[in-house]
């Protein structure tokens, strides 16, 4: 089958990523530039739409932008070892466990807040006198 080539419009379309969006990863390099039309519209082959799609994936499943990068610079090398690939996922997992306990901790201090209160004025209130105190 033949490449299909895609506006950017259709390729926003069919990722569900913004334009800005695509715009933005052209501009940092996870998205190679693409071709352009005689009057200087921008064509999108087939490899950029998987490339979107990828980066879209990952995004997906919360890898920063770096991790993003390093995968896919791993991709250009499919006879590697995965070894590499795997460091990068169990990073990501590690992090993805630290910002889990952080909103653990979030979650009780919300809900230790929410059961402190008692009603009555908001110049009374617990919860407000809570977040004032965390802003000192």
């Amino acid at each position: 089958m033949p490449d299909q080539n895609r506006s950017i419009g259709q390729l926003s379309k069919l990722s569900g990523v913004k334009i800005t969006t695509i715009r933005y990863y052209e501009s940092i390099g996870l998205l190679p530039e693409p071709g352009r039309t005689s009057g200087g519209q921008r064509v999108y082959d087939e490899a950029s739409s998987n490339r979107l799609l990828f980066i879209r994936q990952c995004r997906d499943l919360g890898f920063p932008i770096e991790a993003i990068r390093e995968l896919i610079d791993l991709q250009l090398t499919p006879n590697a070892d995965c070894l590499e690939v795997d460091r990068v996922a169990r990073h990501h997992l590690g992090e993805v466990d630290k910002r889990l306990k952080q909103l653990r901790a979030l979650k009780k201090e919300l809900k230790d807040m929410i059961v402190s209160c008692a009603g009555g004025e908001v110049a009374t209130c617990t919860i407000m006198e809570s977040i004032t105190k965390a802003t000192r």
